[in-house]
């Protein structure tokens, strides 16, 4: 497969979190990155600019002058590199935009939820290389052009690319590259299982997983997903120093024994949230399908159930009609349904 470019043009395909922080940490180590994206993004950077900001005070701001922007998909053209950041359910869109604007060249990397959009991406970029992505941390969209690391993680790509890594690590982007992407995204999936609970929670992270309740569903539902994973043989990789098998346990910790562990893991600011309880939060469509519901299609083809992954997907379809926000549940409402 051929190397990427000595200083690929990239464009990143969906400007919301994840793909403005990305691609503003890109700019700000000197990559040529353009923008696909809905005007109110572009409004929104061209009035304010791009300022990123992290849990660790590693922060910075790009004028409106530094960033290329356009709701057009002719802006993929000329791209050597195109991060898709889109939400799950607009990817076969972007896959077909790529597949009519893109350089044949291009290399197509998902940093998208879930485990099959990159699959769904090759099926429709007309035989351009895609590689498959996993992002481990939260980004929140704050306004103002304001975007919010509140997580830590190393961003992971699959290996096979020469050039590729190389050409997306920088400072303030920890990347590395994987030889098993399935087994990378599983083990993500497990820790994103989160994502609903935390959006049905309305409660900041941080405080969420501080809550001993709270913890205890969240370990529930993993092992339901680890059992899953281990009667269709998949071994997940873990997304956090802990072994995947290990979480459940350490979920179940006393709340003090908890932050000690989990401060040598993960490091969680008071502003993080879930992207899912941002999705209520701003009354859009949550990716919900492609977590909880992953985990239910997976039980369905081994004529097994997840009775916790059903009913918080359940609740958050219902959150999701509502239009309402966070429903702000407590532990004891969901478990009701159980």
């Amino acid at each position: 497969m051929s190397a990427i470019a000595d200083n690929p043009s990239i464009v990143i395909a969906g400007a919301g979190s994840i793909g403005c922080y990305v691609g503003g940490r890109l700019i700000e180590a000197g990559r040529r990155v353009k923008f696909l994206g809905r005007d109110r993004i572009k409004a929104e950077l061209a009035e304010h600019g791009l300022h990123l900001t992290r849990f660790d005070d590693a922060n910075t701001t790009l004028p409106a002058t530094a960033i290329e922007m356009s709701s057009a998909a002719e802006i993929l053209a000329g791209a050597d590199i195109i991060l898709v950041a889109v939400k799950s359910g607009n990817t076969a869109e972007i896959a077909a935009a790529i597949a009519d604007h893109a350089p044949k060249h291009a290399v197509i990397v998902s940093l998208q939820n879930g485990v099959s959009n990159a699959d769904t991406l090759s099926q429709g970029v007309d035989g351009r290389p895609v590689v498959a992505g996993m992002v481990p941390f939260n980004v929140a969209a704050l306004g103002g052009g304001r975007f919010h690391q509140g997580t830590s993680g190393t961003l992971m790509i699959a290996a096979g690319i020469p050039g590729l890594l190389e050409a997306l690590a920088c400072d303030r982007l920890d990347i590395a590259e994987s030889d098993d992407m399935p087994a990378v995204m599983w083990g993500k999936l497990l820790i994103n299982l989160n994502n609903a609970l935390n959006a049905l929670s309305g409660l900041p992270l941080k405080a969420q997983l501080e809550t001993a309740g709270w913890r205890r569903l969240m370990a529930d539902q993993i092992a339901e997903a680890i059992a899953l994973l281990k009667a269709a043989g998949i071994k997940p990789r873990p997304a956090t120093p802990l072994p995947p098998g290990l979480i459940p346990a350490v979920l179940r910790l006393p709340t003090p024994v908890f932050k000690i562990v989990a401060a040598q893991m993960i490091k969680i600011d008071p502003l993080a949230r879930s992207s899912m309880w941002e999705d209520l939060d701003k009354r859009r469509s949550t990716e919900i399908d492609e977590l909880q519901g992953a985990v239910l299609e997976l039980a369905h083809k081994l004529g097994l159930q997840a009775p916790i992954c059903a009913r918080v997907a359940e609740l958050v379809k219902a959150a999701d009609a509502a239009k309402a926000g966070s429903p702000e549940l407590s532990v004891e409402e969901i478990r009701a349904g159980l």
